[in-house]
C-alpha cells in the first residue's frame, strides 16, 4: 500500500500546499503527481472552486488524495506546525533568498521530516507566490529548465518534486545524528520575527519607514540556519532583555 510505504519513509510528513489556484484540473493534476510517488497530505489555500467534478475526473485514481486534501483560508493555517516550509518560485528577488534546486529541497525535506512536517508551497498559475507569501518560507526551490523553455504547469512541477521526495528517501539523514533539540515550527519561527521587529524599534535601531527590506534581509538570515527550539528561547530572551534595557533607559531620561 502506498499509505504504509509512504509512513515507513517519512513521505507522510510532507505536505504540498497550492495557494488559490484557479483551476480545478490543476488540483487533481496536483492529487495525482503526489499518489504516484507516494505522497498524501494535500493542503489548499483558498481555491478558486474545490471540491470540482473536473478535479476529481482528472484526479483519476487518486481520489484518497484529493477527498482527503484540507482547505484553509491562509498561508499561515497552510504551514502550521511545519518545521520546514519551502516556496517553489521562479522569479529572481530584489533580496536573494536562500534557494536550492528541486533535489537538494527533497534531500533537505526527507533529513528534516525526521524532526517535523515539511510544507512544499507552490502559489498560483498565472503569479505564483507573493512576497508576502515568500517571506514565511525558509528556502526557495526551483526546477532547472530549458532557459528557451521554463515554463512548468502546475501539476508537472508538483510531480518532479514529488518523484525527488521519493527518490531522496534513502539518503543518509545527516540532521538526526546527534541533534538534541527539535526544529523550531514555522509558528515559533514567525513569533520571534515578530519579538525581533518590535525590539529593534524599541532599541531605536530599525525605523520602518526606511527599511522596508530590513526583515526580509534577517528572515533570510535565520532561515537558513534551521532554528532549534533552544536557540529561539536564546534569541528571545536577549531580545526581551535588550528591551528591558531600552524601557529602562527611557525611564531615566
Amino acid at each position: 500500500m502506498i499509505e504504509d510505504y509512504a509512513s515507513h519513509k517519512n513521505l507522510s510528513k510532507i505536505r504540498i500546499v497550492l495557494i488559490e489556484t484557479s483551476h480545478p484540473g490543476n488540483i487533481g493534476s496536483v492529487a495525482r503527481a503526489m499518489k504516484n510517488m507516494g505522497l498524501t497530505r494535500l493542503v489548499l489555500v483558498n481555491p478558486k472552486e474545490f471540491p470540482s467534478q473536473v478535479a476529481s475526473v482528472r484526479a483519476s485514481s487518486a481520489a484518497d488524495v484529493l477527498n482527503s486534501a484540507k482547505v484553509v483560508e491562509t498561508l499561515d493555517e497552510a504551514v502550521h506546525g511545519a518545521k520546514l516550509v519551502v516556496g517553489a518560485s521562479a522569479r529572481l528577488r530584489k533580496v536573494a533568498w536562500p534557494q536550492l534546486d528541486v533535489r537538494q529541497t527533497a534531500e533537505l525535506a526527507i533529513t528534516t521530516s525526521d524532526e517535523g512536517d515539511v510544507a512544499l508551497v507552490f502559489g498560483r498559475e498565472d503569479s505564483g507566490l507573493s512576497n508576502s507569501e515568500l517571506d514565511k518560507c525558509h528556502y526557495l526551490a526551483h526546477i532547472p529548465t530549458n532557459p528557451e523553455y521554463s515554463s512548468l504547469n502546475l501539476g508537472a512541477a508538483v510531480q518532479v518534486f514529488a518523484y525527488e521526495c521519493l527518490m531522496a528517501t534513502d539518503i543518509e539523514r545527516l540532521h538526526s545524528k546527534g541533534y538534541r533539540h527539535k526544529l523550531a515550527s514555522a509558528e515559533q519561527l514567525e513569533g520571534f520575527y515578530d519579538h525581533l521587529y518590535q525590539a529593534l524599534q524599541d532599541i531605536e535601531f530599525l525605523d520602518p519607514a526606511k527599511n522596508a527590506r530590513f526583515m526580509r534581509r534577517m528572515r533570510r538570515l535565520f532561515n537558513r540556519t534551521q532554528l532549534d527550539v533552544k536557540e529561539i528561547d536564546i534569541l528571545r530572551g536577549i531580545l526581551t532583555a535588550a528591551q528591558r534595557q531600552a524601557y529602562a533607559n527611557q525611564r531615566e531620561e
